[in-house]
């Protein structure tokens, strides 16, 4: 079983030039610093919760030469939370954040603010616990519920993202 590649999708994703993107809870940046890549000379807001993985995704972007990404240490849960303004941004990326995210709605509400009308939002979670490899089987948002939600929050289905045998993924737009 193959684990997911995030250089497979970006790949997938329909990127360009200049473009501005949100990375909620970006982690580790793996999305925020191969997107940046792509979209350059476009910006990457990388949000992050937690300091030190903040910290770390500045020193990828310093050792890629990158000057597009910029770190926001912020919440993307409440209102305001990443500190972006309305309809501000081409894609958000929501990547392992709904299965963490203690307000799935705030995180939704906030990918629909800062989007711009017709903009996306790349969403990819884990399929299921697998064990405990993935979250507590309590925190799993299945494929069916996390389609659900965004349908219902004012996104169409653009389609979905191959991200790997432990992952779903879907491309939403914007209403």
């Amino acid at each position: 079983m193959a684990f997911v590649n995030p250089e497979s999708v970006v790949k997938q994703l329909p990127l360009e030039a200049g473009m501005t993107v949100a990375d909620l809870g970006a982690g580790t940046g793996i999305y925020s610093i191969r997107i940046a890549k792509r979209i350059a000379p476009g910006k990457v807001y990388a949000i992050e919760v937690m300091k030190e993985l903040a910290n770390s995704i500045k020193q990828s972007a310093k050792r890629e030469n990158l000057s597009n990404v910029e770190i926001i240490w912020g919440d993307s849960e409440p209102p305001g939370g990443t500190k972006l303004a309305d309809n501000s941004v081409d894609l958000a990326v929501v990547s392992n954040v709904l299965s963490q995210a203690e307000s799935k709605e705030g995180i939704l509400n906030e990918a629909k603010r800062i989007l711009k009308p017709h903009g996306r939002a790349l969403v990819i979670d884990w399929r299921e616990s697998f064990g405990g490899m993935g979250p507590h089987p309590n925190f799993v948002v299945t494929k069916e519920a996390a389609q659900k939600m965004f349908l219902n929050s004012g996104f169409t289905l653009e389609g979905e993202v191959n991200a790997d045998d432990y992952h779903y993924g879907f491309l939403f737009r914007k209403l």
